[in-house]
């Protein structure tokens, strides 16, 4: 029996660093074998990389997966104009793509880039006449609202009139967390909400184990940094718009005589120069600012932690769910969270009991979990972690996540 062509069309793939294209690629790979499946991706680019071809479309394959790169112009993170031309490029270039492709039975979008990912498969749906799968990973123009990266509310009502139509014309809303299905229902006023489900993102929890510090690689990265010996609370994933890092950073002044405790950020993103500024500034010697580490080595960077903070910006509950959360309750390390109440991943750590949570701004509150989570007997900062690795294997197993994304599209192939 022939297989339905399920076309995802969603910006990041493998190699690139993106958390999505992580979650994306392995989606694909699992489900490669139930249905024939094609992505457009961009070149890798999310750390920086260059593009290596001058072809516009560049045909791949990844196992029995498809993939068509496009060729963008290289983005500065911290430019609009810049980000503004490579979306554009992107939506222009992807939906010729997919007009291109033959037999499409559905298409599979997510909300990146914001508004204009969840209208390439409106327009896909009418032009290739299939189905719309649209995963929200993140709610725009809400989240950029949240950081107020424009005042012209024209923008922000149109961008929401026109993300909303994509919900409308979509088969299945997908969304990853219970705070936005609420998000979801609100937009439309409880009123012919569209179809959709909530699905958990995920880690490989079969990669990604508890490990002590002792571990050959964990300690070969501790001494490639100089952090031995060190109580290191680390923050690991983009270092973007959307987190506050560029005010919570400053709490590193008030721990800059701390000589055994270590601040670590890895990765990068459009806050990362503000934040290495304010650093040399004051003179603060034990924060450290690494690149992304290669996908097969983070197992042994996420355990060289012994606190991980996981934080959102105010106004982000019921927009966003950080899915770097899922790694951290893999690797059984504690998590300080800067997160606002009610929302999914304030809800996964009191659940799991795995950490402590603050409110987003509430920095002397940050600084005071900093002492305490320090202060703690190594004891119970390991029962802390370990309880999230717990919660995580009952009721988080990537498995369970991608079954429920499997049944999904064959209910909407089906319909």
């Amino acid at each position: 029996m022939k297989k339905r062509k399920i076309t995802f069309v969603i910006n990041y793939f493998y190699p690139d660093f993106a958390s999505t294209g992580q979650l994306l690629t392995e989606l694909c790979l699992d489900l490669q074998h139930d249905f024939d499946i094609t992505v457009i991706a961009a070149q890798p680019g999310y750390a920086g990389e260059s593009a290596q071809t001058t072809k516009l479309f560049e045909e791949d394959y990844l196992e029995n997966v498809k993939v068509i790169r496009i060729r963008l112009p290289k983005v500065d993170k911290t430019s609009k104009v810049s980000r503004m031309k490579y979306i554009f490029s992107y939506f222009m270039l992807a939906n010729l793509a997919l007009w291109k492709e033959k037999d499409v039975d559905a298409i599979y979008t997510i909300s990146q880039p914001p508004v204009l990912g969840g209208l390439i498969g409106t327009i896909g749906k009418f032009l290739k006449r299939s189905k719309h799968i649209y995963n929200i990973q993140d709610f725009n123009p809400e989240q950029a609202a949240a950081v107020n990266y424009t005042n012209k509310q024209s923008i922000f009502k149109l961008a929401k009139k026109v993300d909303m139509l994509s919900c409308s014309y979509s088969d299945c809303v997908i969304v990853v967390g219970s705070d936005m299905s609420e998000t979801l229902k609100k937009r439309f006023e409880h009123k012919s909400v569209p179809y959709h489900v909530v699905i958990n993102n995920w880690t490989n929890e079969d990669e990604i184990l508890p490990l002590d510090k002792k571990d050959v690689h964990v300690q070969q990265f501790l001494k490639d940094n100089n952090l031995q010996d060190k109580f290191i609370i680390m923050y690991s994933g983009n270092i973007g718009l959307y987190y506050d890092l560029e005010n919570l950073i400053k709490v590193t002044e008030y721990f800059k005589g701390y000589e055994d405790l270590a601040f670590v950020f890895i990765g990068e993103g459009a806050v990362k120069p503000q934040m290495q500024s304010f650093v040399e500034e004051k003179e603060i010697s034990n924060v450290h600012f690494l690149e992304y580490q290669p996908k097969e080595f983070i197992k042994y960077s996420l355990n060289a932690a012994d606190v991980h903070l996981v934080v959102n910006q105010k106004g982000i509950k019921g927009v966003s769910v950080p899915s770097k959360i899922y790694g951290v309750m893999a690797a059984g390390k504690p998590i300080l969270g800067v997160l606002e109440q009610g929302s999914e991943a304030q809800m996964l750590i009191e659940n799991s009991q795995c950490g402590v949570v603050v409110e987003p701004q509430d920095y002397q509150s940050i600084i005071k979990y900093i002492e305490y989570l320090y202060g703690l007997e190594n004891k119970k900062l390991l029962d802390l972690g370990f309880n999230g690795r717990d919660y995580l294997d009952q009721h988080l197993k990537r498995e369970i996540s991608i079954n429920k994304y499997r049944n999904t599209l064959k209910e909407v192939l089906k319909s």
